[in-house]
């Protein structure tokens, strides 16, 4: 049996046909065009789908179910997405409507970080493993909980907020209406902005040259490269980035104790710049520094086609 995993973005829909192994066989994408009506972005979805399975020469009686990944609220006990920001979906029957374009067997839903999560635990850094948490340091922080080898997200699906557990008290302004958030200070976004705060503080910085003289061009990959280059004021920024980071990996572990604890996203590309220093502070810091069992940090292995597979594999779920 195969398996279509669908990963909604604001910007593309990359839909992948899987297999019962967790690999993908096809996948192709086409852009979202976000502010079309809801239909017109479902059927989109499953006219790629049903090109893949041409392609492959994959009949739909071949289809064990089809999953899909989407940002926001979804329910996914009902297939549901409840509200999404960056697209036209409230309380929108997304699993039914899937279903009337590409009448496969069953068609589930979830939020796309869940669903990532997912994917790295079925066929990723935390593959074969029951119990372990991912998260992705992009525009914002996302998570996922994965617990005996299933999603958790609470008794009303919105568990597994992880970016907005506070680190700081009365700290950052967060976009969720809290100050002093993870997401502000871990993300990518919370990294680029510690880095225009130093370069506002620091004149002299070779942060200023690799910018050219422009804060705007300011990106994640900035302190760290200054900081390579023995600049002072990177140094302290990359610092001040991965304590803070560490701070919350930590607070997950306390918590929940999982045997790996992923992250995910673009600043994953520093290596050992990230890796090393993070681990450190963790191993400084838990409250399991003495146990002879103690939860790894790994680097998420997918990359884009966590969230296609994650998708995959949601029908596992209810088994």
């Amino acid at each position: 049996m195969y398996y279509i995993g669908v990963d909604l973005g604001g910007t593309n829909i990359a839909v992948g046909i899987v297999d019962e192994n967790y690999k993908i066989v096809k996948k192709g994408s086409v852009p979202t065009l976000a502010q079309r009506p809801s239909e017109e972005i479902i059927k989109d979805m499953t006219d790629l789908s049903k090109k893949l399975l041409d392609e492959c020469g994959i009949s739909l009686d071949e289809v064990a179910y089809a999953g899909i990944a989407a940002p926001g609220s979804v329910d996914p006990e009902n297939g549901v997405i409840e509200y999404t920001n960056n697209l036209p979906f409230r309380n929108f029957e997304i699993a039914k409507v899937f279903k009337q374009f590409l009448p496969v067997k069953e068609v589930y839903a979830e939020n796309d970080a869940n669903a990532a999560a997912l994917g790295e635990a079925y066929a990723g850094a935390a593959k074969g493993i029951k119990d372990s948490i991912m998260i992705t340091l992009g525009t914002g922080l996302g998570g996922g909980i994965i617990i005996d080898h299933k999603i958790y997200t609470g008794f009303n699906h919105y568990g597994g907020e992880l970016g907005h557990v506070v680190l700081v008290y009365d700290g950052k302004q967060c976009t969720c209406g809290r100050k002093g958030c993870w997401e502000t200070y871990s993300s990518a976004t919370g990294l680029i902005n510690m880095t225009k705060d130093k370069m506002n503080e620091t004149k002299d910085t070779i942060m200023w040259d690799m910018c050219e003289g422009d804060i705007s061009k300011v990106s994640g990959r900035t302190a760290f490269a200054a900081m390579k280059k023995g600049d002072k004021a990177a140094s302290e920024v990359v610092d001040l980035y991965i304590s803070m980071l560490a701070c919350g990996c930590v607070n997950m572990i306390n918590i929940f104790q999982p045997e790996v604890l992923i992250i995910g996203g673009g600043i994953c590309g520093e290596g050992e710049y990230l890796t090393k220093p993070l681990n450190e502070y963790i191993d400084k810091d838990q409250y399991t520094r003495s146990a002879g069992k103690k939860t790894v940090i790994k680097v998420a292995e997918l990359g884009n086609d966590a969230g296609i597979i994650g998708a995959a594999v949601l029908g596992q779920q209810s088994l």
